[in-house]
């Protein structure tokens, strides 16, 4: 979600697998995240919402909000249900250990990982659907940080699972299935030109400096950002009346932009019959043996920012992860995410899309965008990052998810150095043959 999509994103340390039972995780000593002296003083620190947003301050106010935020704004449940399916800790020491470069030079991926160029909360990744590797160097195990953009693979899952029994064509209108979307931007844009984000609608994602943009509106009209008196009431509303034009003809280039997210998690909504956070908790978190439930910030009459509002346990994100590989059965007896999705996934991705984007282009060793994911690698790495430091990758080949939550360094220090391209050094490295 925020603020633009970044292709290589990037206290006290808990004990990592290996140094504790990862199945049984209550039977470890608890850790208080936080204190009252520090809550007060973060609290303290929030600006007045009629000024300015929580979100745009960085460094360790940021780490704090992007892991308390459900002490700051109102938020909608996710719910679980049934025995938590407790994931096997398997620990490898070559990821550890394994060498990353780093402007500092050369380090371990732990080394890296909990020192000062690093600004990674927490850690899990997954082989074969047991826990190789987990570590929580600015966080604490229990704790539901906010996952930012890679909450946007949710929606378009949902609508995958949809299309697969039948209940939605993504070749078809999105007003089809949503019918207040007519006369609107959206009128005619297929669902498949929706989640690939290829709508062509004139509402791009970026410049937050602007609060006269439509997308800083369509924010504001989520609780989002500062409202004024020119915010639509509700993005609902905003969408249905949306008139900005279209920046290029759809299905011809991405643009990152939430409000395609938006659109696609209305669409879940008005199939299902169901709010979305319902529709979520009935098809996947109650399926998965999650540890804990999520819930979904919801700044505004309680409607779900499914563009970037996910708070969920990174060991909760990895089982959803899982549903993605060969080892979806150490979550679920059933499989939840359809297999020829997974093949969309890899092969049915649009590589002009990324060739004609808006801003940036098609990275090298980058295949395609493809149902809201960022980047499908050559390797058959599915990737999604999110705006603070947060990515989900998983790769069904090699049986791998790794997950990983984070915040800004103050002042964007160029000094940290981002954590996507070594994750998956790494995994390249350890897994390669695979």
């Amino acid at each position: 979600m925020k603020r633009t999509l970044l292709l290589s994103l990037p206290l006290i340390l808990a004990a990592p697998v290996g140094a504790q039972d990862a199945s049984a995780p209550s039977e470890a000593p608890f850790e208080p995240a936080s204190t009252v002296e520090e809550n007060l003083r973060q609290h303290r620190g929030l600006p007045d919402p009629a000024d300015e947003v929580w979100w745009t301050e960085t460094g360790e106010a940021m780490a704090w909000r992007n892991r308390n935020l459900h002490q700051i704004v109102p938020s909608v449940n996710v719910y679980r249900a049934g025995q938590v399916r407790e994931l096997a800790a398997r620990p490898m020491a070559e990821i550890a250990d394994f060498p990353v470069t780093t402007p500092a030079g050369e380090m371990t991926f732990d080394a890296y990982l909990h020192g000062e160029h690093s600004t990674t909360m927490g850690i899990v990744i997954l082989h074969r659907g047991d826990i190789v590797f987990e570590r929580y160097p600015r966080m604490q195990p229990y704790e539901k940080p906010i996952w930012w953009s890679v909450t946007k693979v949710f929606p378009a899952t949902l609508v995958a699972i949809l299309e697969h029994r039948g209940l939605v064509d993504t070749a078809q209108p999105v007003d089809r299935y949503v019918p207040a979307l007519k006369g609107s931007d959206f009128e005619g844009v297929t669902v498949r030109n929706v989640l690939d984000m290829a709508s062509g609608v004139d509402c791009p994602d970026g410049d937050y400096t602007d609060r006269g943009t439509c997308y800083y509106q369509f924010e504001a009209s989520l609780g989002d950002g500062v409202r004024s008196e020119r915010t639509p009431d509700d993005p609902y509303t905003m969408l249905a009346n949306l008139k900005v034009g279209h920046w290029a003809e759809q299905g011809k280039g991405f643009d990152y932009s939430g409000t395609n997210t938006f659109v696609a998690g209305w669409l879940v909504e008005e199939v299902t019959g169901l709010p979305f956070q319902d529709a979520l908790s009935r098809e996947v978190w109650t399926r998965i043996g999650a540890e804990a439930g999520a819930s979904i910030y919801a700044g505004r009459y309680g409607i779900p920012l499914t563009s970037g509002g996910l708070l969920a346990r990174p060991r909760d994100m990895a089982r959803f992860g899982l549903l993605f590989t060969p080892s979806y059965g150490k979550v679920s007896s059933k499989r939840i995410v359809p297999e020829e999705h997974i093949n969309t996934l890899l092969h049915g991705g649009r590589p002009e899309l990324l060739e004609n984007a808006r801003f940036g282009g098609r990275p090298p060793t980058v295949k395609h965008n493809v149902y809201q994911w960022d980047l499908v690698f050559t390797n058959h790495d599915i990737y999604k990052g999110g705006w603070a430091g947060q990515g989900l990758l998983v790769n069904p080949d090699r049986d791998v998810v790794a997950v990983w939550v984070g915040y800004t360094a103050a002042d964007s220090d160029p000094n940290t150095y981002p954590i996507l391209p070594r994750v998956r050094a790494v995994l390249d490295g350890v897994f390669g043959d695979d």
